[in-house]
């Protein structure tokens, strides 16, 4: 079957060899550790405590919750005593109020926990709630609740589900141990999102330099009919919902516009192995898979760990960084597009996939210079924009312009700033200015909708 792809992009070193041939290893908090759960962990309103300073939880408890509609739960992913609710870090770099529970060892689950339901007699109302009430959100960056992803506008017919298992960033490799070791979950969760949109058919979508997952992938999907394995062309960034779409069926998502408007539904691969686990083990989302790796580290790996658990303690267990040879930097995510962090005692959350810890040759960035106009940024960006114009736009703080010139459309890949050759912080002064202008939009379209209801008082 030919590849399939977008049109420009880069192609960074994968860098995935460190890890990609580690079979996934189960890291667990040691007893006494404090394990700490952000209310925030997802797109939407924050959960509210359900629990105070004091009570004793347990496995699979719910300790956050919102009433919002844009919203996902939070559940304890061990069992011990509420010792504090403060505001904490997250990997994002934002301060955001946090429940603090010190791990007793036990792992006692709450009554009702690990109770399947055969999804096949569920309507599709009933699958829905579960994979709410399971907290299961995007675990490929934006933390998007799947509830609300899996069931779009009426007006809005879905005929392709795709499981996003390009794994474009470098260094990652998550997906592609999760698609070898657990390749029977992703189709038996792939099977459930089929089972809301009966005239969809699922896509799974898999860079050609994972020949083994391709391999494992049209193995397990033998005999159903409606679930291929599409190859893709490896080139960053593959896996944006937007470019995987255009990949796997030649359409476009406008300007603005959710991927159901193309009549496309995306969830990463291990979003959809919490869905099975929803659905096939009564499980909430409680754990998720990590890469842990770069030169700094000394086994670099696939961990499955319990989120709530701090960066540090996983890099302990995991055997520590070099001695003769440390981080210089360290990133939660991927390369190109994670955040950088000044410290490794940050919780890990629902959307964490990666700590990357590069030594100073790995990690070093030439200084930057004056622009040659060559044009690379503008060859190379999958949005089609002119990052140069967009640089320069926030240099002079123009809002105006840098919106009028599209702006708001980047996707913060960081293309731009790995193709110049002047290495401008291209990608870093956009997402800057973007953050400013979104941070306008949202605050003029609040003021609307209270003028709005205050005239019509």
């Amino acid at each position: 079957m030919q590849a399939l792809t977008f049109k420009r992009g880069v192609h960074p070193p994968d860098g995935k060899a460190l890890s990609a041939e580690q079979p996934i290893k189960v890291i667990m908090p040691k007893v006494g550790s404090e394990l700490f759960f952000p209310m925030s962990q997802h797109i939407g309103a924050p959960c509210e405590p359900l629990v105070q300073v004091g009570d004793y939880v347990k496995v699979g408890q719910k300790i956050g919750e919102s009433q919002a509609f844009m919203s996902s739960p939070i559940f304890s992913s061990i069992s011990g005593t509420v010792k504090d609710i403060r505001p904490m870090l997250v990997p994002g770099g934002a301060t955001v109020k946090s429940i603090v529970i010190e791990n007793d060892g036990k792992m006692e689950e709450i009554e009702g926990l690990n109770q399947p339901k055969d999804y096949t007699k569920m309507t599709n109302e009933e699958i829905l709630a579960t994979i709410k009430e399971a907290g299961v959100v995007g675990l490929g960056g934006a933390g998007f609740p799947t509830h609300i992803k899996l069931n779009p506008p009426k007006d809005q017919p879905i005929d392709h589900i795709i499981v996003n298992a390009a794994e474009c960033e470098p260094y990652l490799t998550t997906d592609y141990r999760l698609m070898l070791e657990e390749s029977d979950k992703i189709v038996r969760g792939l099977q459930v999102m089929l089972k809301l949109h009966p005239n969809a058919k699922g896509v799974i979508g898999i860079e050609n330099n994972k020949p083994k997952a391709i391999e494992a992938m049209k193995k397990a999907c033998e005999g159903i009919s409606n679930i291929t394995v599409q190859p893709l062309v490896t080139k960053f960034p593959q896996g944006s919902e937007k470019h995987l779409i255009y990949a796997v069926t030649g359409r476009e998502v406008l300007s603005g516009a959710l991927p159901a408007s193309a009549g496309c539904i995306i969830d990463n691969v291990d979003t959809v192995i919490a869905v099975e686990r929803a659905l096939f083990r009564g499980r909430p989302l409680m754990r998720r898979v990590v890469t842990l790796t770069g030169g700094a580290v000394k086994n670099p790996g696939n961990y499955k760990i319990r989120i709530g658990m701090t960066f540090t303690d996983i890099v302990e267990a995991a055997g520590g960084f070099k001695e003769n040879d440390p981080p210089v930097k360290i990133i939660a995510g991927g390369p190109m597009m994670g955040p950088a962090m000044f410290t490794t005692d940050v919780a890990t959350v629902k959307t964490s996939s990666a700590l990357l810890c590069f030594t100073e040759k790995e990690a070093f960035i030439p200084e930057e210079r004056n622009c040659i106009r060559c044009g690379k940024c503008v060859e190379h960006c999958p949005m089609g924009l002119e990052p140069l114009v967009l640089n320069q736009c926030a240099i002079l703080g123009d809002g105006d312009g840098f919106v009028k010139n599209h702006g708001l459309d980047c996707i913060e890949c960081g293309s731009c700033s790995y193709e110049c050759p002047a290495k401008r912080q291209l990608a870093q002064s956009i997402r800057a200015t973007k953050k400013i202008e979104m941070g306008k939009k949202a605050a003029a379209a609040a003021a609307a909708r209270a003028k709005a209801a205050a005239e019509k008082k």
